[in-house]
């Protein structure tokens, strides 16, 4: 089955651990589009932690409790089907899934869809119909292992992780559906100002996976107590930096923050107007015969 194409350009934040940043990268990028004019729709498939579905009903709650006036993604959350047999369960959460992308293709610029921090049916769907990818990594070894393991001694790949091969299937998948690629891109969060010995392999460990698999590379988010406020009241970094709508003084830690953001969301080379649509390159034959 297949659905009419339409011009959504879907953003999709995957890793395969948590705490790397995902959910607050996803409702950064959604807010920042709002607000350069995009039409913007959000899907969180992550249905044990639904910290992205969190993170919009406090900005939803806040801002109405409060009389504040900030954009508002169009937002689904897909609840974790629990049906009889595996087979049963993955057909019902695509068809949720489907259904949330019908619903608003035709209306949005862009599909920001944040997937769990493990490997489930609906983020292999999710990372199949990604125009970008993002994961977020630490700036550690551990995380970087997420992606590949890492030779110590010299930086080279020893090993794709389990992550990087599903990565490489969904590109394969997309190219054979309709000619185009998914624009992957490692995202270094949480980075050191030192020039250490570890922050020198983890660079040089990223290179080589870079040059292994086609991906590229980006400096992310430092690690700021600013992100740990914000959440609670729904806001970012992109909202105006003003008492009434952070309910405190802002810092100069908002001041990083946002233009760390800024030029994040420069790096990952986002089109201006929506180019791809998600629909038909989602591939619901595959999916629901279950190659996805």
């Amino acid at each position: 089955m297949r659905i009419e194409r339409n011009n959504a350009h879907v953003i999709v934040l995957g890793n395969e651990k948590g705490g790397s940043g995902k959910s607050t990268t996803a409702i950064h990028l959604a807010v920042q589009l709002l607000y350069e004019g995009h039409r913007v729709a959000t899907i969180d498939c992550d249905s044990r932690q639904q910290t992205f579905t969190t993170y919009v009903r406090n900005r939803r709650e806040w801002s109405r409790a409060h009389g504040v006036s900030v954009p508002h993604p169009i937002h689904f959350h897909l609840p974790r089907a629990q049906d009889d047999s595996v087979a049963d369960s993955n057909r019902r959460e695509f068809d949720m899934f489907r259904q949330a992308v019908v619903d608003v293709e035709r209306d949005v610029d862009f599909l920001v869809i944040d997937t769990p921090g493990f490997d489930t049916h609906l983020t292999r769907i999710a990372h199949s119909l990604a125009d970008t990818l993002i994961t977020p990594l630490n700036d550690s070894l551990i995380d970087l292992d997420v992606v590949a393991r890492i030779d110590p001694e010299r930086a080279t790949v020893v090993e794709l992780s389990h992550y990087t091969r599903l990565v490489q299937r969904a590109r394969r998948e997309r190219l054979s559906i309709d000619g185009r690629t998914i624009d992957w891109v490692l995202v270094r969060n949480r980075m050191s100002t030192l020039n250490s010995r570890n922050a020198r392999l983890i660079q040089l460990g990223l290179d080589a996976v870079s040059g292994r698999v086609g991906c590229r590379i980006a400096d992310g988010i430092g690690e700021r107590v600013v992100f740990r406020s914000l959440f609670p009241i729904g806001m970012t970094v992109f909202d105006p930096l003003d008492e009434e709508v952070l309910g405190g003084a802002p810092s100069m830690s908002h001041v990083s923050a946002r233009l760390e953001y800024r030029h994040l969301i420069e790096a990952l080379n986002l089109p201006s107007s929506p180019q791809m649509s998600a629909t038909e390159s989602l591939g619901y034959d595959a999916a629901l015969n279950g190659t996805a």
